[in-house]
């Protein structure tokens, strides 16, 4: 999938300078094997796990591993920007940043739990970066040992094909957490919370609708779990079930 477009533009260019005598790949339109790799995040349960996970205060790297994660993971941020992020950036209401990967200016609105990630970092000594520095390996890594540790090893199938053939491997979600997961998570748990896509955008600079098509199917089959909820209540009315609850407390 990858190869191919270099491999046409290669011909596109000799043609034009009249090195070759056909022109067959223009027609040449192969129809690949593959799956769309699955959208790896944190439901919220999973995330107030993380984010309450008690790391002793000597394992600093580690405690600042998963309050970069976390931050990401409520505010959009990604971790490239989460790194860059100053103390001028954030204001008594929002942090306002200019992208690193798109250049798109963003003012992402502060929540409870910014908040009080910020709060940790802000002391009278703090340097001009709001986190410590860490680089994106010792970030995966230190990841996945957190969430091991807290337990978020749901397995998670991934299905290639090679030659034709399918494979399937099964995997812990822990195994596949890295930095990329944090925005995810806040992208499918605003849609989730019956957040507008639109004004999701706004805060993750997403340029076009399509983008967030495949986070929209994530959470909208989310929602419909949810929903089958409702199937295993009782089919009583809100005065039956007064009732009964009354009669209980009499006898």
């Amino acid at each position: 999938e990858k190869n191919i477009p270099a491999l046409r533009w290669f011909l596109i260019w000799a043609d034009r300078r009249g090195l070759l005598p056909y022109k067959d790949y223009l027609e040449f339109k192969p129809k690949l094997q593959k799956m769309d790799d699955p959208i790896i995040f944190l439901d919220w349960e999973e995330l107030m796990r993380l984010l309450n996970f008690e790391i002793p205060e000597e394992q600093e790297t580690l405690r600042s591993v998963r309050d970069v994660f976390c931050f990401c993971a409520f505010s959009s941020l990604r971790y490239s920007d989460a790194m860059t992020l100053t103390w001028a950036d954030v204001g008594q209401d929002a942090i306002r940043v200019v992208t690193q990967k798109t250049r798109d200016a963003l003012t992402i609105e502060l929540n409870k739990w910014t908040r009080e990630i910020l709060a940790r970092y802000d002391r009278p000594d703090a340097p001009l970066k709001v986190f410590p520095r860490i680089t994106n390996q010792v970030m995966n890594r230190a990841l996945k040992e957190i969430c091991q540790e807290c337990g978020i090893d749901t397995p998670v199938r991934l299905t290639s094909y090679k030659g034709g053939a399918r494979k399937d491997v099964a995997k812990k979600k822990y195994e596949l957490i890295g930095t990329h997961a944090a925005r995810r998570t806040f992208v499918v748990n605003a849609l989730q919370m019956g957040i507008s896509p639109t004004v999701v955008m706004k805060w993750t600079g997403h340029s076009g609708f399509d983008s967030m098509k495949p986070y929209i199917a994530v959470a909208d089959a989310a929602r419909a779990t949810a929903m089958a909820g409702f199937d295993r209540l009782e089919n009583k009315t809100p005065a039956a079930a007064d009732g009964a609850a009354a009669g209980a407390t009499q006898s």
